[in-house]
């Protein structure tokens, strides 16, 4: 055990006596420093004592047999520290007992013992010309956007979509409300149901992962034309849709809706003698069950509705089938023409102005190599843009084009323009921002079924911008190097690099593009070891 005794250090005898022996000095000898968790150790050479001060504060000096070395040992905080302590300024515990108050210590001008003096440096002609540096602009908001890139990918082709255009926009958004509500139509005349919530929402965004067509939105290319989602959520709902009762009355009820549901379509459609008997039997057999049954419980009805599913639901599925296939290739057909008429429109703005037409079919680009991620690039020009008002209200900002005004808070406006500031090489003055803005709100608003001269459409898809939270980002890019995220947007978007799940958000303020559309060629330089 180590033994460790107080000593006081014997002064140097001055002036030295006469016949006192010379001293002879010591060979070198390699002395081991210790390590330990209180700090450094200090030099090897002599210690003074302590000052009065210190003592005061609790300090005392030890020497160690072990290490062959004094150290320090504070008697009323018990902290031990190898190095000298600090002196703590003093105040008055009754008057200032935070010690905020008192004066801070005076340092005598002069240099520091053991340093190195360094020498002045020259200052460049260029420096003074210079003058102060530019303040880095602080963005406020759960995101930070000046996180360089460390993503590498294979150079793409541009992108044969239009820029974004408020009168494209405005049409665009006209014709989906228009698909939307067809869709609620065909359900409810050819299988009496509601369409599925947000069922065409997921349509669009299933459908884009395949689909190689020439519209941001609407899918227009695909195979197969049928939705295997879309037949899904239909079928599920037929006959009625199930829900789980709160109370055992509703439990009845919904077996009682199932029951006669299943047999109204058995006998308005062209059904199979075979699948016919089965249903009426079964539904027979439900009805006398409901009669006879005096005192069930909620668990014997959801029993009885699960039995009866599961013996009429198979022949019901053959049955409608074929309408359900025609829902789906129906919506499909008249994605493809708005599609279409979309273009057509795009085509006659661009050769308004001169600009060309869009490329038919997506560009091919020969030699691609090893290149940054950089921002989506346009095959063809921006056009010019029509006028869209700005007006700023409190905390947030309104943007008005042809009587329809979008709503934005301050803070993603900011960050909207911090990005297009990163991510835009087209417009350095900032000339089309504002009807771009318009375009990107106009857009996420058509997606989330939300038109204003419409009082059918209801707002689906409220959350389509859920993101991890900022601790997480925070310890992605601290851990791993992350600076680039696979799905996201302009709104949700933490760093300034990022893909979408597909083409709904506008391109200008977009870097990767179409995540499925780059995600074999994605590489991270110098991953974690």
């Amino acid at each position: 055990m180590n033994q460790e005794v107080e000593t006081k250090e014997e002064k140097p005898n001055w002036p030295p006596v006469e016949n006192a022996a010379p001293q002879t000095p010591q060979p070198h000898v390699n002395i081991p420093v210790p390590t330990t968790p209180q700090g450094p150790p200090i030099n090897q050479g002599m210690e003074f004592e302590l000052p009065l001060e210190l003592q005061q504060q609790g300090w005392k000096k030890f020497w160690s047999k072990r290490e062959k070395r004094p150290y320090f040992w504070n008697k009323l905080t018990a902290e031990s520290l190898w190095e000298m302590p600090v002196l703590k300024p003093q105040f008055d515990p009754i008057t200032d007992p935070l010690g905020i108050c008192h004066a801070p210590p005076v340092v005598a001008p002069g240099p520091i013992p053991g340093a190195h003096p360094m020498p002045l440096a020259k200052r460049r002609p260029s420096e003074e010309l210079a003058g102060p540096q530019a303040k880095r602009f602080v963005l406020a908001g759960p995101w930070d956007l000046d996180i360089p890139t460390n993503v590498i990918i294979i150079e793409r082709a541009p992108c044969i979509y239009m820029h974004s255009h408020p009168e494209i926009e405005a049409y665009r958004c006209g014709l989906l409300s228009k698909l939307r509500q067809c869709y609620q139509e065909l359900c409810h005349s050819r299988e009496s149901i509601d369409a599925p919530k947000e069922s065409f929402n997921r349509w669009l965004m299933e459908r884009k992962v395949i689909d190689t067509g020439y519209d941001p939105l609407l899918p227009s290319n695909c195979y197969p034309e049928i939705s295997l989602c879309m037949y899904k959520e239909i079928m599920n709902d037929i006959p009625i849709k199930l829900v789980r009762p709160k109370f055992t009355g509703d439990a009845r009820k919904q077996l009682s809706r199932y029951a006669e549901a299943a047999k109204k379509i058995m006998e308005s459609r062209n059904a199979e003698n075979e699948s016919r008997k089965v249903v009426k039997w079964n539904v027979d057999e439900t009805f006398q069950w409901l009669r006879k049954t005096v005192g069930a419980t909620y668990d014997d009805f959801q029993d009885r509705l699960a039995h009866l599913k599961q013996q009429c639901q198979p022949h019901l599925t053959e049955t409608v089938k074929s309408s359900v296939e025609g829902i789906c290739m129906k919506i499909y057909n008249l994605s493809c023409d708005y599609a279409r008429k979309i273009r057509d429109k795009g085509n006659a703005i661009l050769k308004e102005q001169v600009l060309g037409e869009l490329p038919s079919a997506p560009l091919q680009i020969h030699g691609a190599r090893k290149v940054w991620c950089y921002p989506v690039q346009f095959a063809v020009g921006c056009p010019r843009m029509p006028i869209v008002e700005y007006l700023p209200d409190r905390d947030q900002a309104l943007l008005r084009y042809q009587g329809d005004t979008l709503a934005i808070n301050a803070t993603h406006l900011q960050k909207l323009e911090h990005l297009y500031r990163h991510n835009c090489f087209d417009d350095r003055k900032f000339e089309l921002f504002i009807p771009r803005v318009w375009c990107v709100l106009k857009r996420y608003a058509t997606f989330m079924g939300v038109y204003p001269s419409s009082s059918t459409s209801s707002a689906d898809s409220h959350e389509t911008q859920r993101a991890l939270p900022v601790a997480a980002q925070e310890c992605l890019n601290r851990a791993f190097g992350v600076t680039f995220e696979c799905f996201a947007s302009p709104l949700n978007c933490y760093f300034r690099q990022y893909c979408s799940a597909s083409q709904i958000v506008i391109p200008t303020l977009e870097v990767g593009g179409k995540y499925f559309n780059v995600k074999k060629y994605v590489c991270i330089k110098a991953p974690p070891h």
